[in-house]
């Protein structure tokens, strides 16, 4: 009933939190193109322009015509084109040639826009009403809007397909049709309550929206696997129902337990990142490790008792064959398993740390619309990106240099500033204000750049570092950059730093949890190569396919990967251990892998639907990326946790009986293999 009431709360609590899509916000405080940002919105009342417009086979009168409708649109700030650059009462022969490309082309005109931060999806659909199909829009505000149409709606289509995945999976790994459902509601409730709960935080970015919620599902019922799997062999000893559940409780809490504690500890990692992004995420994954954990060992208990009847009357034969002898066809492949391992780690490791990285958002498909507007605006007019320089306006003379040597830069198709555009001739008290605002404040000049080298990549990069330069030699600490490129040049060198320390801390905890609870020096070792091994194999296959991957999801699967499929290998070792102390190291693995195969089995098969799920239903390329890992990593993980981890464990036998507190080993000499 305590369960019944939370969840109700829960529900309508989840509806006043809102999804942040921007990701700028979550750069950390002290990021230059924070600093930037915040003087910029301190000066000035026009922001960076985030968005493009092409309108197809219009005269310059035309044009102008669109420019004003643009204007007048609800979260439409400003629009940049031609005419703010040029005089239009002159003939466009004489108008430079590279300038007027930029804007006006073969009769196609492209406009520059600034959308506000939160009103994207209005702005976008009036815009879309007005140039119709055979024009477009990209950028920025674009790719946000869309993320946050399809949000809901893939979700949902995420949802549709994969419960009924994970109902078919559950069903094969039980003997009743009622257990299933038992399992999707302790882990549901406990998702539902962890929505809720984020309303103490008002706002959660669109990455945990999308990713948290199934990742919490697809870890977590592990839990509730385990424990329901115990509950019925100890029924199947004749116990009463309340009997079995206490023994089954007893027996299993301890996996239960260290599984949850090395997800917690690998999750909480992601709280140390300095792109507050992964502290969102790691705060609601954590959060959802605990909820689960709760609700399997206080509420699941509670619900299979009170309905223990429907289990009793939906009881069916196994729908799978026995996995009796698995086991030694598995070890046969040890030797095979260890030199191919151990061929492939080192080059893995090496090719994962040589990937390529996406920082932003990616490219949306080509399928959207947004993706086939971006491509077409790029087919016409090539690449548009703008940067923001800021630098004191107490030297007409010295701003007009820096403009000079700005112009003067590869890849800048433009400059836009007071000196260019007005003239440093005509003193600023004898023009409009309106005119004056947009490139002067009290103290700082507003100088617009626009690059053509794309919104990120080396050569971007190499860009802002340029113009940061160049902007510094003249100003010094007092000038600053700011833009798209910029503040994913800046995400960059945060996160990379983020990278090390979340990798670090995730391995030094999840080995230390597993040292206090082997208490053993080298079994964390063996576990953590094993699981390593897997995460590094699946971070060089893009390396290997020369594809770039989304730096969040990156960091967030190696770090999720680790603490999600160790559980695989605590399974298995606490049963090896278990029987390790009545026989020898060959029969004992031999019988593990016999009872516990498909227990790990199933939860690899889940996680990795649950990836493969997120991996083909979102358009969205962070999220898409965070599929793809996880759904592949959860393979290569059972895969290596099958026959790489026995093997480790058979050959360093005598290692981890030595290394191991009061390991208890069998003794006698140990039997011949066959």
């Amino acid at each position: 009933m305590v369960f019944a009431a939370l969840t109700l709360l829960a529900i309508i609590g989840q509806f006043f939190v809102s999804t942040n899509y921007n990701m700028v916000d979550y750069l950390p405080d002290d990021a230059p193109s924070t600093n930037a940002l915040e003087v910029m919105e301190n000066e000035f009342t026009a922001s960076i322009p985030n968005t493009n417009v092409l309108v197809k086979d219009v005269s310059i009168q035309e044009a102008l015509s669109y420019k004003h409708e643009l204007e007048n649109m609800n979260g439409v700030e400003e629009v940049l084109w031609l005419d703010d650059l040029v005089d239009l009462q002159i003939p466009l022969e004489m108008v430079d040639r590279t300038t007027l490309e930029s804007y006006y082309k073969d009769g196609n005109a492209l406009f520059s826009l600034t959308i506000t931060t939160g009103e994207e999806v209005e702005a976008t659909d009036a815009i879309y009403e007005l140039i119709g199909e055979d024009n477009a829009i990209a950028g920025e505000a674009v790719n946000n809007a869309t993320s946050q149409n399809m949000a809901v709606s893939e979700t949902i289509y995420a949802a549709a397909l994969l419960v009924p995945v994970i109902i078919i999976i559950l069903v094969l790994s039980t003997n009743s049709w009622a257990e299933p459902l038992f399992f999707l509601t302790a882990i549901g409730v406990s998702v539902l309550i962890n929505l809720g709960s984020n309303i103490f935080l008002g706002e959660v970015s669109f990455v945990t929206q999308s990713v948290a919620p199934i990742l919490q599902l697809a870890v977590s019922l592990d839990y509730a696997i385990f424990l329901l799997h115990s509950f019925n062999d100890e029924l199947a000893k004749g116990k009463k129902p309340e009997q079995a559940m206490a023994a089954a409780m007893r027996n299993s809490f301890p996996v239960i337990f260290v599984s949850a504690v090395t997800t917690f500890f690998g999750f909480m990692a992601l709280m140390f990142m300095n792109f507050e992004i992964g502290a969102d995420l790691g705060l609601n994954l954590v959060k959802g490790i605990v909820f689960s954990f709760i609700s399997v060992v206080v509420f699941l208990p509670a619900l299979t008792l009170f309905l223990y009847k429907w289990i009793e009357k939906t009881r069916h034969k196994s729908l799978v064959p026995s996995f009796k002898g698995v086991g030694a066809k598995l070890l046969k492949l040890r030797y095979p398993a260890l030199i191919l391992v151990f061929l492939l780690i080192v080059p893995s490791f090496i090719a994962q740390g040589s990937t390529s990285f996406i920082y932003g958002l990616g490219d949306l498909p080509d399928t959207t619309r947004a993706g086939a507007d971006s491509a077409l605006i790029e087919e016409t007019f090539g690449e548009s990106t703008p940067l923001v320089v800021l630098v004191p306006n107490d030297d007409i003379a010295k701003e007009a240099e820096l403009v000079s040597q700005l112009e003067e830069l590869a890849y800048v198709d433009s400059v836009m500033s007071y000196t260019n555009v007005v003239g440093t001739g005509i003193p600023a008290e004898f023009l409009d204000d309106s005119i004056i605002s947009e490139f002067q404040s009290e103290q700082f000049s507003r100088i617009m750049v626009f690059t053509d080298a794309g919104v990120e990549g080396d050569i971007p990069f190499s860009l802002v570092e340029d113009v940061r330069a160049l902007s510094e030699s003249y100003y010094g600490d007092t000038a600053y950059t700011l833009g798209e490129s910029v503040t994913l040049y800046d995400m960059k060198e945060t996160v990379t730093v983020d990278n090390q320390v979340v990798n670090t801390i995730t391995v030094v905890t999840i080995a230390l949890v597993l040292m206090i609870t082997f208490r053993s020096i080298s079994i964390p070792i063996i576990l953590l190569v094993t699981i390593q091994s897997a995460v590094w194999i699946n971070l060089a296959i893009p390396y290997m396919t020369n594809d770039s991957l989304v730096f969040v999801g990156y960091l967030v699967v190696s770090t999720v990967q680790l603490a999600a499929t160790i559980d695989y290998g605590i399974l298995l070792m606490e049963t090896y251990k278990h029987h390790r102390q009545k026989m020898p190291a060959y029969p004992a693995m031999k019988k593990a892998l016999d009872e516990k195969l498909f227990s790990i089995i199933i939860s690899a098969a889940i996680l990795s639907s649950v990836g493969l799920i997120l991996w083909i239903t979102s358009t969205n390329p962070t999220v898409s990326s965070i599929g793809l890992l996880l759904g592949r990593g959860a393979i290569l993980a059972f895969i290596l946790v099958v026959v790489l981890l026995p093997a480790l464990l058979l050959v360093g036998d005598k290692l981890v009986k030595k290394t191991t507190y009061r390991s208890n080993f069998y003794e006698q000499e140990e039997e011949t293999e066959r």
